[in-house]
């Protein structure tokens, strides 16, 4: 498959898979698994190497993310829309920091990453933003409003604008998906 074709069967995978997690349809995760494995291939080609490790981690997220919506509430039943808690969000600071100065200085020392530490930062706030999903947590919207909008400008000096477009898109499923959770949860403690 050319990269091109690739690049648009990934970006309609992903924006079905996005749309279905602001309705919290456990159908995004096999339908995201498919769209993160053709961005490996995708981000390796334009050399960004921190995007395509983090596929991987997103493969095994989502995976998780699976089990836990359908099983990871009380008693094993599917899990619902909850807040991070305070300690989560210090262990997700602390996290992206220290993850982007390491994973920014290893690419910049050990490759020849485009826009490394911009990469990185990213990166490693999609894992923080991708856990939070998982576990359900309103706040993720929040994350991916910050990394859709960092995404937007990093895609565009790389040429991918169709991913571009893609992150554009995203930016609106994160903020729609944002209110859809937030009522979900308003709904869950009424």
């Amino acid at each position: 498959m050319p990269e091109s074709a690739a690049e648009i069967v990934a970006v309609v995978l992903g924006l079905i898979s996005v749309y279905l997690v602001t309705k919290e349809n456990v159908w995004c995760y096999p339908l995201g698994i498919i769209s993160v494995f053709l961005y490996i291939f995708i981000f390796y080609e334009v050399k960004l190497y921190a995007d395509m490790g983090l596929q991987v981690f997103f493969i095994i997220l989502q995976a998780y993310g699976w089990y836990e919506w359908l099983y990871g509430g009380a008693g094993r039943t599917e899990l619902q829309v909850t807040r991070v808690p305070r300690s989560g969000w210090l262990w997700s600071a602390l996290f992206v920091v220290a993850g982007t100065a390491a994973l920014g200085a290893t690419l910049h020392q050990l490759t020849d990453a485009s826009l490394p530490y911009v990469d990185s930062f990213l990166a490693v706030l999609s894992m923080a933003a991708q856990w939070m999903m998982a576990r359900k947590h309103l706040e993720n919207w929040t994350l991916w409003i910050a990394v859709n909008i960092g995404s937007i400008g990093m895609y565009g000096v790389k040429g991918l604008y169709v991913t571009m477009v893609l992150y554009a898109v995203y930016l609106g499923l994160a903020v729609y998906g944002y209110r859809e959770w937030r009522r979900s949860l308003g709904q869950s403690l009424a």
